[in-house]
């Protein structure tokens, strides 16, 4: 792991502002696409596409949906959720419209390249001043980016925004998370960024009672989502209205 990390206190969230993670800072367009080329390969080996896609197969089965079906990824980083989210609701026969919102516009013009002849619309800004009108919203490696208050806006803007509910799909805080997560990131010769980033990001990460507590911070009745782990090192919050 990177040495920093040596005395990380894991019982607590370590701040993003106490503990940069270099993707985070400004880069270059190919340092970008290759690590976010690297991440969409460490999604699909740590099978980090997953607990959304079963949380969506969820809403599909339980109950009727509008259509077509307004879903809204934020922070959508490489663009590969929505890309499977369309394949998954073609498979279904299943109308949606499909919008990503990620606050760095090099974000947009590669995904836009990369999944031309995906309907997906992929747009630059701050998803908290988005003005469309949304049924689900997504979220996928985003949350431990943001201090803990920005969290629960978070949080709350979600329960406000989606008609019919929402999914957070991040990392569980782990010291062996992180370490195991280290050593692989070497063995696949990943990008420098994801290298030391994968390991920075645990110690950002949440822990279930991070989760219960910023949830009532939030105003969200005990009960009203669901924090569930996922293997392998995933901890994901489920809402459904």
């Amino acid at each position: 792991m990177p040495s920093d990390l040596s005395h990380i206190d894991w019982a607590r969230r370590t701040e993003p502002d106490d503990l940069p993670e270099w993707m985070d800072e400004p880069c270059s367009p190919d340092d970008l696409r290759a690590c976010l080329a690297d991440l969409e390969r460490v999604n699909r080996l740590t099978l980090g596409y997953r607990p959304t896609l079963s949380f969506l197969d969820s809403l599909a089965e339980s109950q009727h949906l509008p259509a077509p079906l307004r879903i809204l990824d934020v922070g959508f980083g490489g663009g590969g959720l929505l890309y499977r989210i369309a394949r998954w609701a073609h498979r279904r026969h299943l109308p949606v419209e499909l919008t990503g919102i990620d606050l760095n516009p090099m974000a947009a013009t590669l995904a836009k390249v990369r999944y031309s002849t995906a309907p997906i619309r992929w747009l630059t800004g701050d998803a908290l001043a988005y003005a469309g009108g949304v049924d689900v919203v997504l979220s996928s490696l985003l949350t431990h980016h943001l201090p803990t208050a920005g969290a629960v806006r978070f949080l709350r803007w979600m329960e406000r925004t989606a008609t019919v509910g929402w999914f957070v799909n991040d990392l569980e805080r782990s010291a062996r998370s992180a370490a195991g997560f280290s050593m692989l990131a070497r063995l696949m010769r990943w990008h420098r960024f994801v290298r030391h980033d994968g390991p920075v990001s645990f110690a950002r990460s949440f822990s279930p009672a991070d989760w219960d507590y910023m949830l009532a911070q939030a105003g969200l009745a005990p009960g009203a989502a669901t924090v569930i782990p996922h293997f392998p090192s995933r901890l994901c919050v489920r809402r459904v209205k």
